[in-house]
């Protein structure tokens, strides 16, 4: 793909989002019931390709359950307020109730709350106890220091999750963490992320990584693209992430790294196209923050709108459209997307022929740049 020049000094590449391509029709339909949507990661499997979001507003004890009965996976923020207050409840009663204009400095205050060892062990007991997949979230800054209370309350999987993470992260004044070593050492598959280029994904799958979150601070809660000027193309990142997993499968002879799309996911839509440039699953949260039983009550929420010193997003109001079951699987009574998620990902794959997710990933794909009004 040939640079386009900015002025005489600087090049740039030319990036896609999901709202700038389409997916093509082949000659093959099928019938939506026979197309499977199952993926599989380390020795877990699952019907639906759906992560919850670690975030406050997305997952609670009771949605990670009620998510992994419905065949996904819901990730609780172990830096949330949930192994922060013993009644998490209320604290999210006045977030939701909070004035615009003093909201992120309410946020800041609510999450300098220190997070306790107990309550990890008491909410990873609390799912696990209802016999669904466990998998707990924390951020590389504080990864070293909690670890092994979450490792000691027995997740499933576990999330390093960040606005972006690298291989390589280099400091003058704290120890870094040692993403490899730290893998190595565990017991349990890591999802990290998120990477937005192929050499940092390439460099996060040496790490040992069972998979890649792919994003850099995109969903409808961030701010990072005003407050630092990063941002990356969702299309054209999941391609360049999926191209890193072909070349890293060479080079390791045959170990694959999941893709996961974590942004950028508003519609329906949006998680077909995740899917067509390469993803294995997608990450969610203000699609689900939709939903009649996220904690949020139609409010979102990420870890970027608490920062204590750079706050790079906003708690913003996003409704409430439907219950879990009928927001993942229809009947939609909507034509806009933002309901049976997973009924449209079937349609799709059925209409262009695919039967299987690994499948769908080979549609072909065509520039379509017809930005949403």
């Amino acid at each position: 793909m040939s640079d386009i020049e900015i002025g005489r000094a600087k090049r740039a590449r030319r990036a896609y989002a999901f709202d700038d391509i389409a997916i093509v029709p082949s000659r093959r339909t099928r019938d939506p019931h026979d197309v499977s949507v199952a993926w599989t990661i380390d020795a877990f499997t699952f019907d639906t390709p759906v992560l919850a979001a670690p975030m406050d507003s997305v997952v609670s004890p009771a949605t990670a359950i009620a998510i992994g009965q419905l065949g996904g996976l819901g990730v609780l923020d172990l830096e949330g307020v949930w192994t922060r207050y013993d009644d998490a409840d209320a604290v999210l009663a006045e977030i939701r109730g909070l004035e615009p204009e003093g909201a992120t400095a309410r946020l800041q205050q609510i999450y300098a709350e220190p997070i306790k060892p107990e309550l990890i062990k008491a909410r990873i007991a609390e799912i696990r106890a209802a016999g669904v997949p466990v998998a707990g979230a924390l951020s590389p800054q504080l990864t070293q220091e909690h670890s092994q209370a979450v490792i000691d309350a027995g997740v499933d999987l576990f999330v390093i999750r960040g606005t972006t993470v690298s291989a390589e992260h280099v400091s003058k004044s704290v120890e870094p963490l040692n993403l490899k070593r730290f893998i190595y050492e565990l017991d349990v598959p890591v999802i990290v992320g998120g990477a937005s280029t192929y050499t940092a994904a390439l460099h996060l799958m040496r790490t040992g990584a069972a998979g890649v979150l792919v994003g850099f601070g995109g969903g409808a809660a961030s701010t990072t693209r005003t407050s630092l000027g990063i941002h990356a193309p969702m299309a054209t990142a999941v391609a360049d992430v999926a191209g890193a997993r072909r070349d890293y499968l060479d080079e390791s002879g045959g170990r694959y790294v999941h893709v996961i799309a974590d942004g950028g996911l508003g519609t329906s839509g949006d998680i077909v196209k995740a899917i067509s440039v390469g993803a294995d699953a997608v990450m969610l949260g203000s699609t689900l923050a939709r939903a009649a039983e996220a904690p949020g009550g139609g409010w979102h929420w990420g870890s970027e709108a608490r920062h204590p010193e750079l706050p790079r997003g906003h708690r913003v109001e996003v409704g409430t459209v439907a219950p879990l079951q009928k927001l993942l699987f229809g009947p939609a009574d909507t034509a806009d997307g933002r309901m049976n998620l997973i009924g449209a990902l079937r349609r799709s794959m059925a209409t262009t022929g695919y039967s299987d997710l690994k499948e769908f990933q080979r549609v072909e794909v065509v520039i379509a740049p017809y930005h949403r009004g």
